[in-house]
């Protein structure tokens, strides 16, 4: 571990900042915007130290935590750490959470509150990444809940109360099963009971009760990408929350899961793992179909993007349960991609909704002429989201296809399949709101993208483009941490039969 705490000062800024924030006039508005961006961006730097330090060649696992004794009686303690996977997903939140507050500059009603749920989803968040601990892991993973809840049901639209309170029950009851798995794995580990994820790795486990487990995570994990069949408080959720509020669901909350089932589901219960694989995988391509195709059928360009994640997602969790070096590569480089892209549409929708109030496509038509910068600024992002080579989109997808044909010949056609409903559904949509004649007057006048506007959106358009033409940053960083991975999720280790716990390590 490293002496200067670095990855701990990124995780508890937000935290301290949105102590400092709380010492804010309720009606300075303007000064708790600014105080909040700037935390965020301090935050944001101080990730960037982290990335920096990283040693992709390094032979431990996890760098740049810390290891502290806690609770010792309870075997829990404060153990943080990044590999290649969680250091994309903290530099993912901390590069979109100074634009979602750039995003946020509407927010006038309740902006202490609003700025305090903001930079404390942000700790939540950047906590549950880099914990290495079970229990302070799931503090984590709740405190990450709690913030969204609010944020979607205080400053969401319409049906705000209903789509927060859908987002906390599905969210909870997956915890919950998870929490009690966390709680056996505590009982079963070799020697003295504890919660160090490093230390339970290779308990040795009957194949049976790795299925009840991993059962147990996967409740969690799967409502969190969400796979179908329990997608169904996506739509609700992204449709009612604040523009910000969907940009971080969509960009960061939706990688808790897959970064779940990297993290622990998989090495934690390798065989039960590789046992349910091909259903999860059935579940995966029945995501990527169903997401498009419900996609194209939206009136509701704001829904039609939150459909599109469970079709995006779908492809992530196909590419970590293939069993490939390729297909685990592309799945985490494509969590990074789906964040960067529908954070972008996410925002590009607010921009729209702010000039007309309205998100529904038929209300629409001809934007291209009154707002071109706009237009062209979409159209790049959806590309992206649909995967035209040279753009960020491609370079995950081919990836999770290649390591599909490798172990899953035949999945690849209906995954491939997605692909072009991805197209179909992003280009008919972008036709129908840009092109076409102006049927509405209110459409002539709109402006265009302003400064603010163009801030939060040309970080994210350069990274499209970066990315597209050159991915060998972010798989190098990767490559090592999936390597490993793979390589616990095609080893068997199941303990003898009729053994629950057999004691011992692999």
């Amino acid at each position: 571990m490293n002496d200067l705490p670095l990855l701990d000062l990124v995780i508890f800024t937000p935290l301290v900042g949105a102590i400092l924030v709380g010492f804010i006039p309720k009606d300075r508005v303007e000064v708790l915007r600014l105080a909040t961006l700037a935390v965020t961006l301090v935050t944001f730097v101080l990730s960037v130290g982290v990335l920096l330090q990283f040693d992709a060649g390094a032979e431990q696992q996890f760098q740049l935590g810390s290891s502290l004794q806690w609770i010792p009686e309870w075997g829990i303690g404060y153990i943080t750490g990044i590999d290649g996977v969680s250091l994309w997903m903290v530099m993912l939140t901390t590069f979109l959470m100074p634009l979602g507050v750039l995003a946020s500059w509407s927010i006038t009603k309740r902006a202490k509150a609003y700025f305090i749920f903001f930079l404390a989803l942000e700790t939540g968040l950047l906590g549950v990444f880099a914990a290495l601990d079970m229990f302070l892991f799931y503090l984590f993973w709740e405190a990450s809940l709690v913030p969204m809840y609010f944020l979607i049901g205080m400053w969401g639209y319409g049906r705000r109360i209903y789509a927060a309170m859908k987002f906390f029950l599905f969210t909870l009851v997956g915890s919950l099963l998870m929490l009690v798995s966390i709680v056996y794995l505590y009982f079963a580990a070799s020697g003295a009971p504890t919660f160090d994820y490093q230390e339970l790795l290779g308990t040795q486990l009957s194949l049976d009760v790795q299925r009840l487990l991993f059962l147990g995570f996967f409740a969690s994990f799967a409502v969190k990408v969400p796979l179908v069949p329990l997608h169904t408080w996506l739509p609700d959720a992204h449709t009612e929350a604040p523009t910000a509020g969907s940009v971080l669901l969509a960009g960061v909350l939706l990688k808790l899961g897959a970064y779940g089932l990297i993290r622990f589901a998989i090495p934690l219960f390798p065989d039960a793992a590789r046992d349910l694989a091909p259903i999860i995988i059935g579940l995966s391509i029945v995501g990527i179909i169903y997401g498009a195709l419900v996609a194209t059928m939206q009136k509701d360009l704001k829904r039609l993007i939150a459909y599109s994640s469970v079709a995006h997602l779908g492809f992530v969790t196909l590419g970590i349960f293939v069993g490939s070096i390729q297909g685990m590569s592309g799945g985490i480089l494509q969590m990074v991609n789906h964040g960067l892209t529908s954070g972008a549409l996410f925002m590009l929708v607010g921009a729209l909704y702010d000039r007309r109030h309205t998100r529904l496509i038929a209300d629409f038509g001809g934007l291209a002429t009154a707002v071109p910068i706009l237009s062209g600024v979409f159209l790049v992002v959806a590309l992206g989201s649909l995967g035209l080579p040279g753009l960020n989109g491609f370079v995950g997808e081919f990836l999770i296809l290649l390591g599909t044909f490798f172990t899953y010949r035949w999945w690849v056609v209906p995954a491939a399949f997605g692909v072009v409903l991805a197209a179909i559904y992003l280009l008919w949509a972008y036709q129908r709101v840009f092109h076409g004649d102006v049927t509405h007057e209110e459409n002539r006048l709109l402006p265009d993208l302003n400064v603010r506007e163009l801030a939060m959106l040309a970080p994210i358009l350069a990274l499209i483009v970066f990315i597209g033409l050159y991915p060998k940053p972010f798989l190098e960083r990767i490559e090592p941490s999936a390597q490993r991975i793979v390589d616990t999720f095609n080893r068997t280790s199941v303990a003898p039969e009729g053994a629950s716990v057999a004691g011992g390590r692999r």
